[in-house]
């Protein structure tokens, strides 16, 4: 029987979400900070390419491997918005676009939840039978 990666994938997409959140909360805690250039992370896609293949070294049996994304995901500064620009005290946060990214980010949680719920119940009714 082969292994099934969705739990996986998701698990993976989460700790991916859990770093963009925390990027766009800096963006947005530092929206009135002179001269703070806004952030965002690469997308999920490109760093599921980069860690697809690769695992994680264990040095000893009973260490865990660890989740933490911090390290793969590139944090770059985020396209210029022509909405705003760059603001007089040189700033480049847009909360407008900040909080369309927070509302993508619930939805991709909840969608990911959703389907991970939906396929582990699929998994224990094919168990019962």
């Amino acid at each position: 029987m082969q292994e099934i990666q969705l739990f996986a994938l998701a698990s993976r997409q989460a700790d991916w979400l859990s770093v963009r959140q925390e990027v766009v909360a800096g963006n947005i805690a530092n929206a009135n900070t002179p001269k703070f250039k806004a952030k965002d992370v690469t997308p999920f896609n490109a760093v599921l390419d980069q860690t697809q293949h690769m695992a994680m070294a264990r040095t000893h049996a009973g260490h865990m491997a660890s989740n933490d994304l911090s390290d793969e995901v590139d944090i770059k500064e985020s396209a210029l918005n022509d909405e705003i620009g760059v603001q007089e005290s040189g700033n480049t946060v847009s909360l407008s676009q900040e909080l369309s990214k927070t509302g993508e980010i619930k939805r991709q949680y909840e969608l990911s939840t959703g389907l991970v719920k939906s396929f582990h119940s699929m998994m224990l009714m094919t168990v019962k039978r």
